[in-house]
């Protein structure tokens, strides 16, 4: 038997939400197993992912996953499910008990940061959110654009 570069517990980012940070503040993050079929994880395993417009909500005691797009696999014929279907998130009881009560606070919500493989095994990174305002997104632009000045100008003075 040949060694797996997949179990060696190195995680291999699929997809991040790069809009989640700018939309919002996020306060903690949790990593949650995903409940998929094969002819997903084959897709997920070629970075056909796209969580962009994906959320999470608890409902039952459960958490679930909604509208993260994984695109469906080329041989995977009659196998391949939709694209954008409901995916069961695997957390323990803790977890989604104190999931449930910080998304019961006003302006919470469940954000998908980022989905990966981590020994073999599908993760996603979920984040608790806050909105931002729209100044908010403001001063966090201006707040990069100065970081990014205070570097340029640090870089120039070393030469």
């Amino acid at each position: 038997m040949g060694t797996n570069a997949d179990k060696s517990g190195a995680r291999k980012t699929v997809a991040v939400n790069r809009r989640a940070r700018h939309e919002y503040f996020i306060e903690d993050t949790v990593t949650a197993g995903l409940v998929l079929v094969g002819t997903e994880v084959k897709s997920l395993r070629a970075g056909k992912a796209n969580l962009a417009e994906a959320y999470a909500r608890i409902q039952n005691g459960e958490a679930w996953l909604y509208n993260m797009h994984v695109s469906p696999h080329e041989q995977g014929n009659r196998y391949n499910v939709e694209p954008t279907r409901p995916r069961k998130l695997l957390l323990n009881r803790r977890e989604l008990d104190r999931l449930a009560g910080v998304t019961q606070q006003k302006g919470r919500t469940l954000v998908p940061l980022s989905l990966f493989f981590e020994r073999g095994f599908a993760k996603l990174e979920l984040g608790v959110g806050q909105g931002k305002k729209l100044y908010d997104k403001r001063e966090t632009i201006a707040e990069r654009d100065r970081d990014r000045e205070a570097r340029r100008a640090a870089s120039l003075y070393d030469r």
